[in-house]
């Protein structure tokens, strides 16, 4: 997780780089705390399931916090998906960059597994 100065140094840059690539998305201010914040939230869910864990909680409470926070991560993925769509996926589409198509694609089966 991020140390404040770096999210702030990254808030006032606007733009993330993915680890994997070199391609970068600049994002407002607003979608990236809403983004964090969601994944801070993902976060709590998942250590209070160790948590959980640790204090020999009954299996089906653990599994119902495990559905939440399975939920809560495709929440998360709903709305970055959407955001690249708007964006990104529109932008190259207007541009005449098909194989932004493909990538879609792709990512959407990676999804759907």
């Amino acid at each position: 997780m991020r140390n404040k100065e770096q999210m702030e140094v990254a808030m006032t840059e606007k733009e993330t780089q993915c680890c994997c690539c070199n391609r970068k998305k600049e994002r407002s201010e607003k979608e990236y705390k809403d983004l964090i914040n969601r994944l801070s939230r993902i976060e709590g869910q998942i250590r209070g399931i160790k948590r959980m864990l640790d204090e020999d909680c009954y299996c089906p409470d653990i599994i119902t916090q495990v559905a939440a926070a399975n939920a809560a991560l495709n929440s998360f993925n709903k709305v970055l998906l959407t955001n690249h769509i708007k964006t990104c996926v529109a932008d190259d589409i207007r541009a005449g960059k098909d194989e932004t198509i493909d990538e879609l694609l792709n990512t959407l089966q990676k999804l759907m597994k």
